[in-house]
């Protein structure tokens, strides 16, 4: 394997901000609000986009990017395949953590809790609003299963627009949202000298603590 020579000497000074403990907001959510708001203001690309690891009851971890579609009081949300590798896990280990690096603005921003289903009806909800193809593709797709080919899964496709052709596509069962309800998070903000600015809020007894986390 070819060795990629420039690795250990690529470096970025951050400049750009700082963070300080004792002027964050003390609500965390609305806190998250803010950088998500300064992301989309700053037309970042998939400015919601966040990393999401889960792990099975022996411990071994899986990570992939995953978009955020809703955040407030009760916590962050998501959809997926609950049939999924994630979805699997998560029934095992409803553990876990997500990160979101916007690089552009030199931060990132991660979220440690415990995940638990949105209703049906909540599902529903968001499933109607996606676009028809969206709607189709959750239905056709077999998400992390092996399948022989491309072929294989446009056919799928194809089934499944014939079964809904005129008709409103019909949510699986096997489909739906997720809610990280938080126990810690951690903002990040890149500072000169590689002396970063963490401030993290950790939930004590129903109530946010908020201190600052060393480089």
């Amino acid at each position: 394997m070819k060795t990629i020579k420039d690795l250990k000497s690529l470096r970025e000074d951050y400049t750009s901000m700082t963070l300080d403990e004792k002027e964050v907001l003390a609500n965390p959510f609305k806190q998250i609000a803010l950088w998500l708001q300064q992301a989309m203001d700053a037309k970042l690309p998939e400015p919601n986009a966040m990393t999401l690891a889960t792990a099975d009851l022996q411990g071994i971890p899986s990570a992939r990017v995953v978009l955020l579609k809703e955040v407030d009081e009760k916590g962050l949300v998501f959809f997926t395949n609950y049939q999924s590798l994630k979805g699997r896990q998560l029934e095992q280990n409803p553990y876990a953590s997500v990160v979101f690096n916007w690089l552009e603005l030199q931060r990132q921003l991660r979220v440690d809790g415990i995940v638990e289903k949105l209703t049906v009806d909540e599902s529903k909800e968001y499933f109607h609003q996606r676009p028809r193809a969206s709607q189709l593709g959750a239905v056709a797709s077999p998400q992390s299963t092996f399948i022989p080919d491309r072929d294989f899964l446009d056919a799928l496709f194809r089934d499944a627009e014939q079964k809904f052709e005129g008709k409103t596509v019909e949510m699986p069962l096997h489909w739906g949202g997720y809610r990280l309800r938080p126990t810690a998070i951690e903002f990040w903000q890149g500072r000169t000298n590689r002396l970063h600015d963490r401030v993290v809020y950790i939930l004590d007894a129903g109530n946010w603590a908020i201190l600052r986390l060393a480089p």
